[in-house]
This record gives C-alpha cells, sequence and structure tokens, in this order.
C-alpha cells in the first residue's frame, strides 16, 4: 500500500524540532560563540556516546536504572490498583480512607528523600521505594475515578440483567473504567522513570544513568553530561512510544 506524500510530512514533522537544535548546536559551537568548557560539540558527545557503548559503562548504567525503574513501576502499580479498586468500589473504605490518601498525595515526592533515606540508607531499596511512591499515585486516582464514573445507564442494564456484584464489576465496571485506568499506568510509567533519575542524582550510591550525570558534572565534563541527557530522553521516548502502541492495541481489543 503507498504511502501519500501528505502522511509521509506528517510523520516526519516531529523531527523539526530536533534537526534544527542540532544544527544550532554544532553552529555556536563550530563558531565558538560560547565557552567550549560549557557547550562541547555534537561530534564529542558522540565520541564520548561510543566510548560508554564500546566499555560496556553505558549498558552498566541503563540497566542498573532500567530494573529500579521496572521494579518501582511494578510495586507502584500493583499497590495502586488495589488501593484504587477499594476506594472506587467501597463507599465506606473510601470515607475512611480517602481523606488520609488525599493528604498524602499532596505530599511533594521528594520531600520524602530524608525520610526514606534514614530509613533505607542510599542503596537500591531506598531508590525503589522512592519509585514506587511515584508511580502509585496516578495508578490510585486514575482507578478509583474511572471507577466511579461508571455510567449509570450501564450500571442498569447490569441490574435489569440480574448481574451479580462480581458479575456487574468484572463485565461493566472494569470496562468502562479501564481507559482512565491505563492513563494512570501510563502516567506510572512516566512518573517513575522521571523518579529514577532524580533518586540516582539525590540518592548518589550505586550505578545508574543519573550518576553519569553527577559523574560529569563533578569532573566538569560536559560531553559526558549532555550524553547522559539524550540518553535518558530517548529512553523516555521509548518507554512513552511503546506504551501508546500498547494503548491502541488494547483499544482495538476493547473494541473502542
Amino acid at each position: 500500500m503507498s504511502t501519500s506524500p501528505s502522511s509521509l510530512c506528517a510523520r516526519w514533522r516531529g523531527l523539526v524540532v530536533p534537526v534544527v537544535a542540532i544544527a544550532l548546536w554544532a553552529l555556536v559551537s563550530k563558531l565558538d560563540l560560547v565557552n567550549s568548557a560549557l557547550l562541547v560539540s555534537p561530534a564529542k558527545v558522540l565520541d564520548t556516546g561510543w566510548e560508554l557503548v564500546r566499555s560496556g559503562l553505558l549498558w552498566l548504567n541503563l540497566r542498573a536504572s532500567l530494573a529500579r525503574e521496572l521494579t518501582g513501576f511494578v510495586i507502584g502499580t500493583s499497590g495502586g490498583l488495589v488501593l484504587g479498586a477499594l476506594l472506587g468500589l467501597w463507599p465506606r473504605f473510601n470515607r475512611i480512607v480517602g481523606p488520609s490518601f488525599n493528604t498524602f498525595k499532596q505530599i511533594s515526592l521528594f520531600a520524602w528523600i530524608p525520610l526514606i533515606s534514614v530509613w533505607f540508607d542510599l542503596g537500591d531499596i531506598a531508590k525503589v521505594v522512592f519509585l514506587s511512591l511515584a508511580a502509585l499515585v496516578p495508578v490510585v486516582v486514575n482507578t478509583a475515578d474511572g471507577i466511579r464514573n461508571t455510567p449509570a445507564a450501564l450500571l442498569e442494564v447490569a441490574r435489569v440483567y440480574g448481574y451479580t456484584r462480581a458479575q456487574t464489576v468484572w463485565h461493566v465496571v472494569l470496562p468502562s473504567a479501564a481507559p482512565s485506568i491505563f492513563t494512570g499506568i501510563y502516567l506510572a510509567l512516566v512518573y517513575s522513570w522521571l523518579a529514577t533519575i532524580g533518586a540516582e542524582y539525590l540518592l548518589v550510591s550505586g550505578r545508574g544513568v543519573g550518576n553519569l550525570l553527577i559523574e560529569g558534572s563533578e569532573h566538569f565534563r560536559m560531553d559526558l553530561v549532555l550524553f547522559g541527557m539524550v540518553t535518558i530522553g530517548f529512553v523516555g521516548w521509548l518507554m512513552n512510544a511503546s506504551a501508546r502502541m500498547l494503548e491502541r492495541a488494547l483499544a482495538r481489543r476493547l473494541g473502542r
């Protein structure tokens, strides 16, 4: 099947800003408009990236970051689904626990770092706890809201057909809340990756992409800092694209 020129333009339109930014970066570096110690050239960043790939240091640090991120994401999402379902399905539980959770979610995520560092030291356990908190809140909020916002007409149809409570939840409430629940999971994935870099930067023990940024900053190696930033952005983009693909696949499966 042929692809029209307009669709090709739309597909590549998102590359305009990165290409222009890299071109301006290279021009500014070539003309020495900025101190080269503060803004190294793209070629120098590429050379640094290749050296990290060749030596295996990039994979070691990236693997450590992704392992923490996925562990915290799974723990936080699992807990968020359970808590969100209880808040959405059980009004009495919501009256008892809801106010406390609403207060909890107002506390800035990074405000927990001093407490976490005292309780769990600076190792991987502390980082995973921090990432779990980052993933927990969006899943709880979106799951509970999605369940509460189930259309009354659907619930009435389930009542007319004589559905039990369990059947109503499984066949009516959860399918209706699925888009909101997936939005919460998607946000948890994004927030946990952002929190991974923050945790590695503030809880500095161990390997990780965030530690590459610290090393580059401490040794005034802007090539290492910039390459670390590009790596973080690229991994985040891959996560976002993968989540969107999964969302579309689930939407087709659910007939939406």
